[in-house]
């Protein structure tokens, strides 16, 4: 991997959790950091810590700003904002329309924005945290497994057409992360996420290590490799493994 010294590198999600944590990574290593989040006072936060600058507002927008702010050159881009949006298919449709936009559409219109400069310039990097939801599926969370899937496959897509135009890209499918999103998914979290957990920290680490291997697939639990074999080797057999994990869940939620 080439040194990030002096590289212009966008985190979006970056008030906390995993975007704080590959913002202080990638701080470490000598990049100049756009923070970006919804809440202004957590990105101003995280930015004073990394000497980075704060982008606070919609990560579907934040391009324009943080070019204007990296002198125009963006070499590393982190999709990480995301939206652990739980309910079935009877979930309201703005539920799945938000989900949507911030899980897969922020991440289309970032690389819309990008890629023409990126395949003028031979290289550029496009850091999708997809979540090992996007590989497998997450009980009590319809949006969230449906949306996660489609921001993994648009990642695919971008590594498939451009990587031999000098475009890297990295798809981070962790499971449990210590975060506020495991906070608020509930018994659900707790049931199938809590025990495996890692910190923040440890998912950045993973970046790092899967870059320097120029590795599209970031598997921070190694484990999900094996599931996802199993989900595509034997697939009845793994959705009857997760239907127990649901009834489960069912149970626990009376």
């Amino acid at each position: 991997m080439e040194s990030l010294q002096g590289k212009g590198v966008v985190v979006t999600g970056a008030g906390g959790g995993i975007g704080a944590a590959l913002a202080r990574r990638f701080a470490a290593a000598g990049a100049r950091v756009v923070v970006n989040d919804l809440d202004p006072a957590r990105a101003a936060e995280v930015a004073a810590e990394v000497d980075g600058v704060a982008l606070p507002g919609d990560a579907s927008a934040v391009v324009a700003d943080a070019l204007a702010a990296l002198d125009g050159t963006v070499d590393v881009y982190c999709a990480n904002a995301g939206l652990a949006s739980g309910g079935t298919e009877a979930a309201d449709e703005r539920v799945w329309a938000d989900a949507w936009d911030v899980n897969v559409m922020a991440h289309v219109r970032a690389a819309h924005a990008l890629i023409p400069g990126w395949l003028e310039r031979g290289e550029g990097r496009f850091v999708s945290t997809v979540s090992a939801a996007g590989l497998l599926t997450m009980v009590g969370a319809a949006p969230y497994s449906v949306t996660k899937h489609g921001a993994y496959a648009f990642a695919e897509w971008l590594s498939l057409t451009y990587r031999h135009r000098g475009i890297q890209v990295h798809a981070i499918c962790p499971q449990g992360v210590r975060t506020d999103m495991l906070t608020a998914a509930g018994s659900a979290g707790e049931l199938v996420l809590a025990p495996t957990a890692i910190e923040p920290a440890d998912v950045a680490d993973a970046l790092f290590t899967g870059m320097a291997e120029d590795r599209f697939l970031i598997l921070p639990h190694p484990e999900v490799a094996a599931y996802y074999q199993a989900r595509a080797a034997t697939p009845d057999k793994w959705l009857t493994g997760m239907n127990h994990i649901q009834q489960k869940w069912e149970a626990a939620e009376r």
